[in-house]
């Protein structure tokens, strides 16, 4: 499995793993986007201490989310990645939507 999924109060955290590419964000997003709709967080944890491959898809992931929880007033943080994932996310300007440590 690619993501699990824990739910404690308000806060869902999503523990990723693998390579994140276009067939598994697929699967990713749909598992995360169930448990949004499901539990309305005010937080969503994306882990990715377990990612050791990431394209332009985790990107979409990532926005996508960011997306989803706008409308419901959430907030997002990102964990757990290794410097040149987190170098990558940053390039690309998700420091400015989610917290990244």
């Amino acid at each position: 499995m690619a993501v699990e999924i824990k739910v404690k109060g308000e806060v869902v955290t999503a523990y990723l793993s693998g390579d994140i590419d276009h067939h598994s964000a697929a699967s990713m997003r749909e598992e995360i986007d169930n448990t949004i709709d499901c539990n309305m967080p005010s937080l969503l944890v994306l882990d990715f201490g377990g990612v050791s491959f990431m394209d332009s898809s985790g990107i979409g992931l990532i926005m996508g989310r960011y997306r989803a929880l706008q409308k419901l007033g959430a907030k997002l943080h990102i964990t757990g990645a290794s410097p040149q994932i987190a170098k990558v996310m940053k390039l690309a300007g998700m420091n400015k939507l989610a917290l990244i440590n």
